[in-house]
């Protein structure tokens, strides 16, 4: 799961900020597609304990592996379709027993379980 610096797209529509996010699209699709769906990543604990939310702390290898600066969360209910030119570059990557928490959360997000 790479990490990555977007423009990541305002709600509203109007704007983007740049910011981490994870890409969660599958990797055939980023093969073959102009555009890539990415989790937003975000300082914001408030709803760190929700199944749809997973804390990156700063100070653990994932952490760091993961290229944030700060202890993090994924906000798998927090999605977005971007075009590859709004990705600036890879941060860092999330190992693939992380991924698998993610996936839980995406289910979660999206009410697949």
């Amino acid at each position: 799961g790479d990490v990555v610096l977007v423009l990541y797209p305002f709600a509203s529509g109007r704007g983007a900020s740049r910011r981490p996010a994870l890409i969660v699209q599958n990797n055939r699709d980023n093969r073959r597609l102009d555009n890539t769906i990415i989790a937003q990543i975000t300082t914001n604990m408030l709803h760190v304990n929700a199944p749809t939310h997973l804390r990156i702390p700063w100070g653990t290898p994932e952490g760091q592996q993961a290229g944030v600066l700060h202890d993090s969360v994924v906000s798998c209910n927090n999605l977005a379709t971007v075009q590859e030119d709004r990705i600036h570059r890879v941060i860092g990557y999330l190992p693939d027993a992380i991924m698998h928490r993610i996936d839980e959360c995406l289910k979660a997000a999206l009410g697949l379980q």
